[in-house]
């Protein structure tokens, strides 16, 4: 059984900082495109932020871009970095794996991590 596992989150200023982790379960996941997404009760789950399985290609979502940064160690760790953080941030965020390119569609990653809550006062 292949897990992810997300940690990091929790409660902060708007303005202030977070960093999201997620481990995979075995190395093996260094091969996956690896995402960030999102979700908020009641909508859609939406993209974050993506990265290649090498690490050399990202992506991010307009609304955070130049305010996230993601990241990896392309073994078994994948970041998110979340600076001036807005109240419009807080959701329950999770990190995803797929075996293709990066996109900003859930259901082309495979696997997913169980979430981990991030909220901004305002």
């Amino acid at each position: 059984q292949v897990q992810l596992v997300e940690s990091g989150g929790g409660l902060v200023q708007a303005g202030g900082s977070l960093r999201l982790s997620c481990a995979a379960s075995e190395r093996t996941f260094s091969s996956y495109t690896m995402g960030w997404f999102r979700q908020t009760p009641g909508k859609e789950r939406e993209f974050v932020a993506g990265i290649s399985w090498k690490g050399i290609r990202t992506f991010y979502a307009d609304s955070v871009k130049g305010r996230f940064t993601i990241s990896r160690d392309n073994a078994k760790n994948t970041f998110l970095l979340m600076n001036s953080l807005r109240h419009e941030d807080t959701a329950v965020y999770y990190c995803a794996a797929g075996r293709g390119i990066i996109t900003d569609t859930p259901a082309s990653y495979d696997y997913w991590g169980q979430g981990t809550q991030v909220t901004v006062s305002s």
